[in-house]
Order: structure tokens, then sequence, then C-alpha cells
């Protein structure tokens, strides 16, 4: 890809809202700088911020060089864009916290250093906290009436529920970024969600009337499911980058579970695959729909960028293990690691062999030894994949990789048992 291609290639991953005029023939020039602003507002980045995290990426592997805005200032007051309520104020410790988490996950996705390409990641607290607030409204203020702000989706959507002066604000403060990054960097180019379109033709109208220099646009489209629901929830939860709060296997098996009729809109949006390996997937999955081969595609590819190669592989081979399709003997440790923060876990000391019942009771899957000893005499429970029966008896040598015995209660009741006196 080249910067010639770069919105061709945007525009058939389904990465385009809305584009300024004349991006086409600014890119067209040559290689440009371009900038995404990440609020601190939350404990870590979520699936949704993927969106704007590759359009920065797609950006850098056409040649242009993506620069990282982190909002330790403008992420004191919050984006009230998309939001129907007041955001909550952050203590500077917060506010810490989550800036370094951000700045962690943001090292899986870019190639950062000094080159024309490598990615910059700067914070807008350099040029906003010390920020004189007569000399703001003076020089910055003076360029915005009431009406066009007015006129913006970030502001109307919450004139009724009431917006206070301080959320009003946002706008003028995320131009001033622009204005900066294009000041101290050469940016020329701000991107971010649909949302954002607002607050990104506010910049490059302050730029025209501050440097009389061209600015540009560009935004991607918020992601819905097909059933219209918003993007980057699992169970009601957001699925978060942050491997503490939504762990490898949940994370895998959140793409996993993505909708046939999804499937592949997220190959494109979210994995940089050529249109010929994601059209391969589609065919491959009209022809055996119940395999998800795309779906696997989609979540090994992503948990790999955001987890790591090995986490992925560890997140896959857990699933197909759960699912009968891997022989737990042939899963390594790495995959019962996973599984064991996934599962009910108990420990047992194996020094001395045990018996079915005591082994069942142990692990939490039975309440007494007589309701034990029932589930295993009518094959109710299965170790390591294999019905348990209550004449074995379970020692040292029977565990898994990584020391660890696999039991399942019926079809879905599973608990692993984390051996002790080896």
């Amino acid at each position: 890809m080249s910067m010639k291609s770069f919105l061709a290639d945007l525009a058939w991953r389904g990465l385009i809202a809305d584009q300024t005029p004349g991006l086409t023939d600014r890119l067209a020039a040559g290689p440009i700088s371009g900038y995404v602003g990440f609020d601190p507002t939350a404990v870590s980045l979520q699936v949704g911020n993927l969106v704007p995290i590759m359009l920065l990426a797609h950006l850098q592997r056409a040649g242009g060089r993506p620069i990282v805005v982190v909002g330790g200032g403008t992420g004191r007051i919050g984006d009230p864009s998309g939001k129907r309520a007041e955001r909550p104020l952050l203590e500077d410790v917060a506010l810490a916290r989550n800036l370094e988490r951000q700045r962690r996950q943001f090292g899986r996705f870019f190639r950062f250093g000094d080159g024309p390409t490598d990615a910059i990641m700067v914070d807008n607290a350099e040029w906003l906290v010390d920020l004189n607030l007569v000399t703001f409204l003076r020089d910055i203020g003076k360029h915005f009436t009431l009406s066009y702000m007015l006129q913006k989706e970030s502001v109307k959507g919450r004139l009724e529920s009431g917006i206070s002066f301080t959320e009003f604000s946002y706008m003028l403060l995320q131009a001033y970024d622009f204005l900066q990054v294009r000041r101290r960097y050469e940016c020329a180019l701000q991107m971010g969600g649909s949302d954002q379109w607002g607050n990104i033709t506010a910049g490059i109208e302050l730029i025209r009337r501050l440097d009389a220099a061209d600015a540009h646009g560009l935004t991607a489209p918020l992601v819905t499911t097909s059933s219209g629901m918003k993007f980057g929830k699992s169970e009601g939860e957001a699925v978060w980058l942050d491997p503490d709060l939504t762990s490898p296997y949940a994370f895998h098996q959140f793409w996993i579970n993505t909708d046939d009729h999804d499937v592949g809109a997220y190959l494109r949006m979210f994995t940089f695959l050529p249109r010929d390996a994601i059209d391969g997937l589609m065919e491959r999955h009209d022809a055996d729909r119940g395999a998800r081969i795309p779906h696997r595609a989609l979540a090994d590819d992503v948990t790999a960028r955001v987890h790591g190669a090995e986490a992925a592989q560890s997140a896959e081979q857990a699933a197909r293990v759960l699912f009968g399709e891997l022989d737990p003997r042939d899963a390594d440790a790495g995959t019962w690691r996973m599984l064991a923060a996934e599962l009910p876990c108990a420990e047992l000391d194996l020094t001395e062999p045990v018996s079915a019942v005591d082994l069942v009771t142990g692990a939490g899957l039975a309440k007494s030894r007589g309701e034990a000893r029932r589930l295993v005499d009518q094959n109710g429970v299965t170790r390591n994949g294999v019905p348990l029966t209550l004449d074995q008896e379970t020692g040292p040598a029977d565990a898994l990789a990584g020391g660890y015995i696999w039991l399942r209660r019926g079809k879905k009741t599973d608990a692993l048992v984390v051996t002790s006196g080896r």
C-alpha cells in the first residue's frame, strides 16, 4: 500500500465515513503525518478504540507518520461526543494510571522511533495544562461563534439532557490540539471516529484562520453489529485490551463469537489481510459454515496483535480443548495456565493417588461424596476428556501439561485440579 492507494484501501475496508475535500490530492503529493487523540478516561483501551488505531496503523504501512496524542490534558475534562450524560472527572492518580496503561498498549500496534515513518506519542498536557485562560479565550475562543458550536452533533445531542460549560469547551481544546500538533510536528491530518467530525473540522477551521494553512480530516464509521447493537460489548461488559480486565481467552472468544453477517466486515476492518485472503476465507465459510473458519482467522489475528502470538495460540488451543476439537493431552502448559484463569480451580495433593469420589468432591463438582459417587457411576464426569469410573484412582501420572487434571460434569460444567506433591 502507498499514499496514493491509502484511501482506496480504507474505503474497501469500510473505514471511511467522511473526508475533507482535497485530501486525495494531498496524499498524491507525498507522505503525510496524521494523528488521533485518545483520552485516558477509562482504565484501558477497549475494542472500540481499534478502529482509529487501525487508521493510524494503515497510515504507517502506507508510508505516513502516525502520531498518537494521549489526552493528559483533555482527559481531565472528557469529550461529550456520543455521551448522554456528563463524564465524572478523574483524579490525577487515576488519570496517570490510565495513561500508563494506554502507552503500553499502543506499542503493540505501531513502530515507534526517530525515522520519518516511525510513530511518536505526545501528551496534550504539554500545551493544555498550563494554558492561560484569558489568553486562550482571546486568541482561540474568538474564532468560534456560539451558533457554530451549537451546530456540532457532539453539542446538539446533549442540549436537552444538559451539558456543562466544561464539556461544551472540549471542542475548542481539541481544535487547539490540532493547531499545536500541526505547528510542533508538521501534522496536516486528524483522524478518528465519525462522532469526532465536528471536533476535527473545528481544528481545521482554526488552523485556516490562524496559520492560513490547509489541514485535513478523515473519519471512520462507528461500528455496530448486524443487529444494530454497539460494537465492543460481550455479555454487556466492555471488551478491554488489558489482559487483566479481559483475559486473552475471553478476548479470543469475543471474536470467535462474531455473527456470520459481520465476520467479513470485521476481517476487513480489524486485520491487515489482503482482499484475496479475506475472499478465500469467506468462500471456505460458505462451503462449511459450521467450521467458523473466518471467525477463527479473525480471532487469531486480532488476539496475536493485542496479546502476542503465544497468547493467541494458547487461546485457540484452549477453545479447541473445551469444544472437543483437540485431545487435552496435546495441549501445552500455556493453554492449561490460560484455562486455569477461566475455570474453577482446586489444589489437591496427589502424592498418593486419590479415588474418583475424592477427586470429584475435591474439585467442587459435587457437594457430597454420595452425590459424587452417583455422578461417576452414571458416567456423568469425564477426566481429561475420558469418562471417569469409580474404580479409577488419580495420581501425578494422570496430570496434563503444567500439572493439571481437567474434569467436566455433564456437558458444560468444568473444573481444573492443580496437582501438588509432585
